[in-house]
């Protein structure tokens, strides 16, 4: 019997037939095991931290490695390690690429591995080796994420869209000025490359929706139809009157989008060639179909399918504030009913365009977009979608906050939830760390993130003969712009 028990633990050789070896426990691993082991968790610990916080918002089919190609081998720079490292960078305070070198080397005495190379070299060539199109298809799917249902209550809840431009800069290299030119005022050599951004946004959430980037000879408005497929029947389109525009009002209305904007260009219609008073400052009015010139940005053939006129409705807001250089304004809208649709919500509505301005400083300011990093047009756009992605994923993280703690998105800082990410982030990269921990950590992330700053309510009502509007905005941090703003403007409606 022993004999038997002996022989099924025998190891046979070539040179030594008759020794054995006894099998007990695992079988021993080779140095390269190890080592590849080490590798993996340094890697894991390392760029993924991240991917416990926003992973649920980063669809996981596109980060998987490619089946052939530069980004298919499988190295501390994967595909999805690549991204990771990016979209960490995009968040830090600092977002330079020695940064995530910094921090695999700060790993690597911890993990028992070489430190690795401070050259950056490895990281930006993964980086220019990430397909631009993989950001794309992401950011699309955060889009999808942030865009929910309104619950404000305001205009019979209809999905508001409120769309605006900035500029952006970048650094002064030949491909980046022969892509984005400098302004012409600036002599060649003192000026830096300029791009125009003009975006859609969720009125309600801050979530960005849609983008179109083009050069500094590229108004906003060219901009807009490009992202006509982000509207949808029952939208409203909120705008400033640098779009206001009787194509693009005519265009969305055949969609079923009806339009919010500032009047501009066209003289304000009387009443006494208005179609119809609804009040003294309210009033159903007709623009006929503009004259096509050359300078029009869509052909003749195009201006001619148009309606020969539109039925708008004409606000007339009166801004009575001393040493203000504005003193009116008028609304232009195509909802015609004062019913369903009064005056003051519409005014009311108007004034919360300027969030879009407070959603473009979040990206600039905030998140340290204003001026870009990269050196090349390919990779300028990819660092704007990352910052577009990350954007994203931060407001989905607070609408969720907010919505488990009962409060309302709008007063949820966004400085302050980045602030909360980059200090919980590193909590998450520690190995000891089991699923209930890290359930718990990622409660306690929530619960900081939907902290709100002290709110103090103002109220600026100001009576005169025709009545008064009354403006009612949360003081915080994220909206004090429009709060100094609004303090000024008084609007009288009626």
């Amino acid at each position: 019997m022993l004999n038997s028990v002996m022989k099924n633990l025998t190891n046979h050789t070539a040179m030594l037939p008759g020794l054995y070896m006894p099998l007990r426990g695992r079988k021993r691993r080779s140095a390269k095991q190890i080592f590849a082991d080490k590798i993996a968790s340094l890697k894991r610990k390392s760029l993924k931290q991240l991917g416990e916080i926003f992973g649920r918002f980063i669809p996981e089919e596109h980060l998987k490695s490619e089946a052939s190609g530069s980004m298919s081998r499988c190295s501390i720079f994967s595909k999805e390690n690549t991204f990771w490292a990016f979209l960490g960078q995009v968040i830090d305070a600092d977002g330079g690429c020695k940064e995530v070198v910094r921090q695999l080397q700060s790993y690597a005495p911890l993990k028992g591995t070489r430190v690795p190379s401070s050259s950056t070299a490895s990281y930006c060539t993964a980086r220019k080796k990430l397909d631009e199109q993989t950001l794309t298809n992401i950011f699309q799917y955060t889009t999808v994420q942030g865009d929910k249902p309104t619950k404000t209550g305001l205009l019979r809840n209809h999905r508001v869209i409120v769309v605006d431009g900035t500029g952006l800069g970048m650094p002064d290299t030949l491909e980046n000025q022969a892509v984005w030119p400098q302004s012409a005022i600036q002599k060649p050599g003192c000026g830096f490359p300029s791009a125009r951004v003009c975006a859609c946004f969720s009125l309600e959430s801050g979530s960005l929706l849609s983008y179109e980037i083009r050069n500094k000879k590229n108004h906003e408005l060219p901009l807009l139809p490009k992202q006509w497929k982000t509207f949808r029947a029952g939208d409203i389109f909120l705008g400033d009157k640098g779009f206001c525009s009787y194509y693009d009002t005519a265009k969305l209305k055949e969609q079923g989008v009806d339009s919010v904007i500032t009047l501009a260009r066209r003289k304000p219609v009387s009443k006494s060639k208005c179609q119809k008073i609804f009040e003294p400052n309210d009033l159903l009015i007709k623009w006929d179909r503009p004259k096509y010139t050359p300078q029009l940005s869509y052909p003749k053939k195009t201006m001619e399918q148009l309606p020969e006129d539109l039925t708008l409705r004409q606000i007339r807001v009166v801004v009575d504030q001393p040493g203000f250089r504005t003193k009116e304004f008028y609304i232009i809208t195509t909802l015609p009913d004062p019913i369903g649709y009064p005056s003051e919500e519409i005014a009311g509505l108007y004034l919360k365009r300027w969030d879009v301005e407070l959603f473009f400083r979040d990206i600039k300011k905030t998140m340290g977009m204003d001026i870009l990093r990269c050196q090349t047009p390919d990779l300028i756009r990819k660092e704007i979608l990352m910052n577009f992605i990350v954007y994203n994923c931060v407001r989905r993280l607070m609408y969720e906050a907010a919505e488990k703690a009962g409060l309302n998105v709008r007063k949820v800082s966004f400085k302050g939830s980045l602030q909360t990410i980059r200090s919980w982030s590193p909590q998450f990269n520690h190995e000891t760390l089991g699923t209930a921990e890290r359930s718990k950590l990622l409660n306690d992330l929530y619960g900081a993130v939907s902290l709100i700053v002290p709110q103090f309510f103002q109220f600026f009502p100001e009576f005169c003969a025709g009545g008064f509007f009354l403006f009612v905005l949360p003081l915080t941090g994220s909206n004090l712009f429009s709060y100094n703003l609004a303090r000024r403007i008084i609007c009288k409606t009626r």
